[in-house]
């Protein structure tokens, strides 16, 4: 169910890192605990993040919720249609990508897709 291409992060975002370069975005999981999504909050490019740090939040019918960065580096660029259709977030959540990140450094807390499978049971 969890793309093994992607990293997890047990907040329910997902990383996918090319190198020194990280796109991010939610979990299906996430997305269905948060039902329509109607609002999304992105950092400016540029934002220096650490690993942890919120980024932004995001707005559903039911609920705010913080997003955080499951890696540390640069805002290298946000995703404008997301920002103007965030309801995608809820169709294809894998291909949703919000923010895209050059990575400076990384954690061993991120998850494989059999581990965040085991998390979200």
């Amino acid at each position: 169910m969890y793309p093994s291409d992607l990293k997890y992060t047990k907040e329910h975002e997902w990383v996918k890192i090319t190198g020194a370069e990280a796109r991010v975005g939610i979990t299906d999981y996430a997305q269905k605990q948060l039902g329509d999504v109607v609002y999304l909050e992105l950092p400016e490019v540029g934002r220096m993040l650490t690993q942890g740090d919120v980024f932004g939040t995001i707005e559903s019918v039911k609920a705010v919720s913080e997003l955080y960065a499951p890696v540390s580096g640069e805002v290298t660029a946000i995703n404008q249609a997301l920002t103007q259709k965030p309801e995608s977030v809820n169709s294809a959540p894998h291909d949703s990508w919000m923010i895209e990140i050059k990575v400076s450094g990384e954690s061993g807390d991120l998850l494989d897709a059999a581990q965040y499978s085991e998390l979200t049971k």
